[in-house]
């Protein structure tokens, strides 16, 4: 019998509606096992963060659900009948305080794979000797045994484990050339470079057809490179958590109620004469917005006006009112509405910022309530980086196919990570509306440090279009990476003898 008979027959015994146990008691199962999510996820042929989605309390799809469900009944029936290894009490003691040691520091992905290490190794945070490895990285599982050490050793080109294998016992290697080490030793970068290649290699350099089959892949390719980047994070991703009714679409079409300050703003007046404009296009607008700050857990609802920096989540504000429309675009856009409305952690904190003294442009928000939770600005930052860095080996050797492909990835993973039918491996609405914003929030403070700077700002739009007048080359650096702008065009606008904006291009849906 065939590898695909024998799934025929086994799907056939199941069944399509082959029932599942409570999440609580699918995971207890798993643990019990003694089984890493990557385990039963490489069996199953879907991710980690799916097995955790499904032990959160999500439904497998059906062509899914009769293999999971056959799992989970083999596991029961192995130790309803005894048939498992069990271990000494002192070992099940032993392995559960390790396990919630693990899983309290460095989350669930990391609690499903800690090893005690015989001879201490380099921890990947902080290059101090550790005695366990999680998920294959050795670390501490403590964070305060993590402490930065004064000693530097020379970066060497060796590979990441013949370092470790070659440092002395007594050797601490600083923090700097120990975290560059996990990000090479994790491997996300050549991650992208090797599936480009395989792409390239299926379809016998066909430039075309690799691409094409690249961009269909780039949601669940996305989700990998997140899983990679994620290996010995020290927080867990709640890829299904409870979700409030602000952030729930209203109907099948509609949208929820969450309000993103997108700019769509034009100057109604330019000076006396006519003027050249330069259309500058923001790069990599998205993947800066990756770092922004992510709620962790689930959000939990709070009244009054206090406003917790150390928290993210979405709130309803009353926002101020804006008196400098005739020079710059109002921080939460387009609005004809008057009264309160729902914002994003990246608009509430761009407001409360403009409002400081520093700037001073605005008064305070009034915040009403706010469904926050605890928050870091790095939950994304490995995968930031690992894009960045692909995304700049693909412009400096001119390599358009990874450089669209990695462009479909990022975009893709932010459009889809709602309530979306192309990603059901991440549900988590209020992480979409707050990279969004956090790139509409990055675009607005470019459009003030070129008025700061004397630049006539004549347009902002979206999250990569600002139009200045003026020598903006003393302002932004031109180029292609991330942290430079590039020139999307140049017309002339103005008149003679009226003070008006007739000649700028029509606006863009």
């Amino acid at each position: 019998m065939s590898d695909f008979d024998a799934i025929d027959a086994l799907l056939a015994a199941v069944g399509p509606q082959a029932e599942l146990p409570p999440p609580e008691v699918r995971r207890e199962l798993r643990e019990r096992a003694r089984l890493s999510k990557a385990q039963v996820a490489r069996t199953l042929g879907v991710s980690p963060s799916t097995v955790g989605a499904w032990e959160s309390g999500r439904d497998p799809a059906e062509e899914i659900r009769a293999k999971y469900a056959y799992l989970l009944d083999g596991l029961a029936a192995k130790f309803t009948t005894g048939t498992a290894q069990e271990a000494t009490p002192a070992e099940d003691a032993e392995d559960a305080e390790d396990g919630d040691e693990a899983r309290g520091e460095t989350g669930d992905e990391a609690g499903d794979e800690v090893e005690s290490l015989a001879i201490a190794e380099p921890c990947v945070l902080c290059g101090s000797p550790a005695r366990h490895r999680v998920a294959g990285f050795a670390q501490h599982l403590d964070p305060a045994d993590c402490r930065p050490v004064v000693a530097a050793p020379p970066i060497t080109t060796q590979p990441t484990a013949a370092r470790a294998t070659t440092t002395s016992p007594g050797t601490r290697p600083s923090r700097g050339p120990a975290k560059r080490a996990f990000q090479e030793q994790s491997g996300p970068g050549d991650l992208i470079g090797r599936t480009v290649r395989a792409a390239l290699a299926e379809h016998r350099g066909d430039v075309d057809a690799a691409l094409a089959a690249l961009l269909k892949r780039a949601i669940p390719d996305a989700m990998r490179l997140l899983d990679e980047t994620r290996k010995g994070a020290r927080y867990d991703i709640v890829a299904h958590p409870w979700i409030p009714d602000v952030l729930r679409k209203q109907t099948s079409r509609g949208a929820d109620q969450i309000w993103e300050a997108r700019p769509k703003w034009t100057r109604r007046e330019l000076p006396p004469g006519r003027h050249e404009v330069t259309a500058l296009d923001i790069n990599g607008a998205y993947l800066s917005a990756l770092k922004t700050h992510l709620p962790l857990g689930q959000l939990e609802h709070t009244t009054g006006f206090a406003h917790d920096r150390r928290r993210a989540g979405v709130h309803l504000i009353t926002p101020p009112a804006w008196e400098h429309g005739a020079v710059l675009p109002n921080p939460i856009g387009n609005r004809d509405e008057p009264g309160p409305l729902w914002v994003t952690e990246p608009t509430l904190r761009l407001l409360l910022r403009l409002s400081g003294p520093k700037h001073a442009l605005c008064a305070p928000p009034e915040i009403h309530e706010s469904y926050t939770s605890g928050a870091t600005e790095n939950l994304l930052e490995k995968f930031r980086v690992a894009l960045k860095d692909a995304r700049d080996t693909a412009i400096a050797e001119d390599d358009e196919v990874t450089l669209e492909y990695v462009k479909a990835m990022y975009s893709k993973f932010v459009s889809t990570m709602g309530e979306s039918n192309y990603n059901r491996e991440l549900y988590r609405p209020d992480w979409m509306h707050i990279i969004r914003s956090q790139a509409f929030s990055n675009l607005w403070m470019k459009a003030l440090k070129a008025h700061d700077e004397g630049l006539t700002v004549v347009r902002a739009m979206g999250t990569d279009e600002l139009h200045v007048i003026g020598d903006w080359h003393r302002v932004f650096t031109e180029g292609r990476g991330v942290t430079e702008v590039k020139t999307k065009d140049i017309y002339t606008a103005g008149t003679k003898e009226t003070d008006d904006t007739e000649d700028l291009p029509g606006e863009e849906e």
